[in-house]
């Protein structure tokens, strides 16, 4: 029996044994911490920062109310419905504030921020620095302003300024809705300047078909794979995998030669007399040169989730559904199929989600009909500069994203994807 008046059990240097326990159990936890925490680092540096960052630029605004702080501040009381421009000390304090703006190189960002909501800003902006020189501080600002540029004194600019005089704009999301703000309220944009929308809806609809087209060709070469002796499978594998060591530029332009309506696909359909030289097909620059070429690019992404998954299906499971009466069909369709489900997931999602954001491929073989949501991204950051937009359409890709995942996990379910 233990001695109930003895003290603490002790460790062999003498330090109570709890003591130690946790001691030991904390700098467990330190070289575990140390050891995660690079790669921790790494994904708030390459993954979380960029989305918060992206997400805040969907609705930062911050450039007018501090390139025009004084402006802001005396048509915050303006009614913009009333069918009338603001006074003099809008215009004596929008004078005040272009005057720093000039000074501070300022008033062209200005410019071209406003001037993707109302066109002809830009340029409004561009000329101030020499209708400023011209103007007497004497005088009242209002006349000088409209006789140095009529459009000072149209209502469409003042009520521009004054609905995009916040720090933060749901502007830019609207936009990417093709919805706009207006003095009454949100409105929708003019048929002939909804965009967006269309592109979304033609993502989503061709990144499903794409993945829908990776699997019906995929699983039967899994299914192969799978079901050939190992020799045969690892050299078919190989030929699987080949198309990852070549550059996927020069696998998009091998499409563009092969799908052109004078390329080899139309040139052997000719031959063989398939079609007449007149009806040769147009494969390329629309949704079908899309579909073709980035099918042939994800496949393998399908292929080897399937041919993991299939790898661990014991043979054995066919010979006893056969042995007990099914037939080829039944005894794939109710036994070898429903095990290959988790396959099916991993390689549909992996499809979808390197679809829906694909870039260089629907650029060289989409033309007008086949291009996707990501390249108007690419083209607002790297052409017309609207980051602001660019954000706000990445924004709301990643929650149509985000959506269709939560549906995949509600029907399907997450849990049973496996990728081997």
């Amino acid at each position: 029996m233990t001695d109930a008046t003895a003290g603490p059990m002790l460790s062999a240097d003498g330090t109570p044994l709890k003591v130690s326990l946790r001691r030991a159990l904390r700098a467990q936890k330190m070289r575990a911490l140390m050891l995660v925490g690079p790669l921790l680092v790494f994904i708030l540096v390459s993954f979380l920062f960029p989305i918060g960052d992206m997400l805040f630029r969907s609705v930062e605004n911050q450039i007018v109310p501090q390139t025009l702080p004084k402006t802001v501040a005396a048509i915050a009381d303006w009614d913009s419905g009333s069918g009338e421009i603001p006074g003099e000390p809008a215009f004596a304090a929008l004078h005040d504030d272009l005057v720093v703006a000039v000074d501070n190189k300022a008033q062209t960002r200005l410019g071209q921020r406003l001037n993707y909501e109302y066109s002809g800003m830009s340029s409004l902006m561009r000329g101030v620095v020499r209708d400023l020189k011209k103007m007497d501080p004497a005088q009242p600002f209002k006349e000088q302003f409209i006789a140095a540029d009529k459009k000072w004194g149209e209502l469409a600019i003042w009520q521009t300024i004054k609905l995009f005089s916040g720090n933060y704009t749901s502007g830019y999301l609207l936009n990417a809705l093709d919805l706009q703000l207006t003095p009454d309220g949100i409105a929708v944009k003019p048929p002939a300047e909804r965009v967006y929308v269309k592109l979304f809806l033609r993502t989503v609809v061709m990144s499903l078909a794409i993945t829908g087209c990776c699997l019906l060709l995929g699983y039967p070469i899994a299914h192969l794979l799978a079901s050939l002796p190992l020799r045969s499978s690892n050299l078919l594998l190989i030929l699987v995998l080949l198309p990852f060591w070549t550059s996927l530029l020069v696998r998009t332009a091998s499409w563009k030669v092969l799908l052109q309506q004078q390329g080899v696909i139309n040139d052997v359909l000719v031959w063989t007399g398939i079609i007449d030289d007149a009806g040769r097909l147009v494969m390329i620059n629309n949704a079908t040169g899309t579909i073709i070429a980035m099918t042939h690019i994800l496949l393998p992404f399908m292929i080897l989730p399937l041919f993991s998954v299939m790898k661990t299906i014991p043979p054995a499971y066919l010979r006893a559904a056969k042995s007990l009466g099914a037939n080829d069909w039944t005894a794939f369709w109710r036994v070898y199929f429903p095990q290959t489900v988790p396959g099916i997931g991993a390689g549909a999602i992996l499809c979808f989600i390197l679809a829906i954001g694909y870039y260089i491929t629907p650029e060289l073989v989409g033309g007008t009909s086949g291009i996707f949501i990501s390249n108007r991204i690419a083209y607002h950051i790297s052409s017309s500069l609207n980051w602001g937009l660019a954000a706000a359409l990445a924004t709301l890709l990643l929650m149509v994203v985000l959506v269709l995942y939560y549906t995949y996990d509600r029907i399907v379910g997450i849990d049973n994807v496996k990728l081997g």
